[in-house]
C-alpha cells in the first residue's frame, strides 16, 4: 500500500481522491497530523443513492432507467442505484416489470457484445457482496436474482439481485455491486421518505421519475445531494455539461468538470510584511 506513505510526506502539496468515505477520512487524518501547512483535499467518495418514482411515472421509462442504473458496470459506480423509492400505488406493476427485465439480463464475460452485466473488480468485493445478499434474504424480501451461468463459474461473478427492504435505515453503508433494494412508500410520506435519505449523510446522486413538476422540484430542493437527475437513469454524467459531485459523506465538492474545480487546487497565500 502506498497511500499511506504518500500522504505523510510532507512534499504532497494536495490529494485529489476517489474511493471509499473511510479511506478519505483516514487520509484526512493522516494531512492533518503533519508537520506541514494544510494542503487541498478534494474527495469523491460513495453514497447511498436513491430514486423516487410517483404514481405519475411512466412505468416502462422507470424500469429501463432503473437497470441502468442499478446493474451498468456490475453495479460498481459511484451513482449507481442502490435504493428505489416506489409508490405503493403502483408498486406491483413496476416491482413486476423490473423483475421480468431482470430475467433478460445477460451475465457473463465483459469482452462480449451480448453481456449486461460483468464481474465485481475482485474476489473481496464478490465474498462482501454475496454475504450482503445472504443476509438480506433473512431480513429483506427477495424479488429475485438472476441466474449465473457456466461461463461465470470462474471469476468474481454476482448475480444481479433486487431486494424488497422496510427503509434505507436497515443499510448501513454501500454494497458496491449489482443489488437493488426496494422501499414502498405513500404518498402523503414522501417527505418522511427525502428526510430518512438525507439523515444518511451520504449526498451524492438521487434520481426521480414523476411527470409532475411541482414535485419534482420539491424532492430537489429538499434532498441534500450533489446531483439530482429527473426522469433519466442517474449514472453517465458528462463532464462539462453535467458537472458531478457530491456533499456530506459523498465528497468535499466542488464537483468535477464544473466552473470552480480547477480553483480548488489553488490556496490563498498571504505576504506581512
Amino acid at each position: 500500500m502506498v497511500g499511506a506513505p504518500l500522504t505523510e510526506d510532507t512534499r504532497i502539496a494536495g490529494v485529489a481522491f476517489t474511493g471509499s468515505t473511510p479511506t478519505a477520512q483516514r487520509i484526512t487524518r493522516t494531512l492533518a497530523k503533519r508537520d506541514a501547512d494544510p494542503v487541498p483535499v478534494i474527495a469523491e467518495t460513495g453514497g447511498q443513492n436513491a430514486m423516487l418514482v410517483d404514481s405519475t411515472a411512466l412505468p416502462e421509462q422507470v424500469v429501463r432507467d432503473v437497470l441502468r442504473s442499478a446493474f451498468a458496470s456490475a453495479g460498481q459506480r459511484c451513482s449507481a442505484l442502490r435504493v428505489l423509492y416506489i409508490q405503493e400505488d403502483i408498486a406491483d406493476r413496476v416491482i413486476g416489470l423490473i423483475k421480468g427485465a431482470m430475467a433478460e439480463l445477460s451475465v457473463g464475460r465483459p469482452e462480449r457484445l451480448s453481456t449486461d452485466v460483468g464481474p465485481v473488480i475482485d474476489q473481496t468485493a464478490k465474498d462482501k457482496l454475496l454475504a450482503h445478499i445472504e443476509q438480506m434474504k433473512r431480513s429483506g424480501k427477495l424479488v429475485t436474482q438472476v441466474p449465473l451461468s457456466a461461463d461465470c463459474e470462474k471469476g468474481t461473478f454476482v448475480p444481479p439481485t433486487a431486494f424488497e427492504i422496510r427503509g434505507i435505515d436497515q443499510l448501513n453503508e454501500e454494497h458496491f455491486g449489482p443489488i437493488l433494494h426496494i422501499v414502498r412508500y405513500r404518498a402523503d410520506a414522501l417527505d418522511k421518505v427525502i428526510d430518512d435519505i438525507n439523515q444518511t449523510g451520504f449526498g451524492l446522486t438521487m434520481g426521480v421519475h414523476s411527470r409532475n413538476e411541482t414535485t419534482c422540484a420539491h424532492i430537489e430542493h429538499r434532498a441534500r445531494v450533489g446531483n439530482c437527475y429527473v426522469n433519466r437513469d442517474q449514472v453517465g454524467a458528462v463532464v462539462g455539461v453535467q458537472p458531478f459531485g457530491g456533499r456530506g459523506l459523498s465528497g468535499t465538492g466542488p464537483k468535477a468538470g464544473g466552473p470552480h474545480y480547477l480553483y480548488r487546487f489553488t490556496q490563498a497565500s498571504v505576504n506581512v510584511q
